[in-house]
């Protein structure tokens, strides 16, 4: 059985100055792909692949603190990753972030092997 949690290390991905509350901008770590989001002067790290149709959350419409998928219009919460209309079919997750010196740091899902 898989479990995930976070890793311990931080991956240093963007300058904060790179961030605009209009656009996402998306970063890939270790194979997997993270949306980054400038919301009420806040840095939010969200998984950027919609789990309707593996599109990039980073390249869809962004308004009133949501995001919305380019494909087919499911719309989550950039500051909870809360999915809020049936065709995203759930939520997405949030990755811890840090602002250090002008740089955002954020820290990844890893499967961890339980018994």
């Amino acid at each position: 059985m898989e479990n995930e949690g976070v890793g311990p290390e931080w991956h240093d991905v963007a300058a904060r100055e790179q961030l605009d509350p209009d656009f996402a901008l998306g970063v890939e770590i270790q194979g997997q792909n993270v949306g980054l989001y400038l919301l009420d002067d806040q840095v939010h790290a969200l998984e950027d692949i919609c789990p309707h149709a593996f599109a990039l959350l980073s390249q869809g419409f962004q308004e009133n603190g949501q995001i919305e998928c380019p494909l087919h219009g499911a719309r989550f919460e950039i500051g909870t990753g809360k999915c809020l209309n049936e065709i995203g079919q759930h939520d997405i997750r949030c990755l811890p972030v840090k602002v250090e010196n002008g740089r955002v740091s954020i820290r990844i899902p890893i499967k961890v092997e339980t018994a």
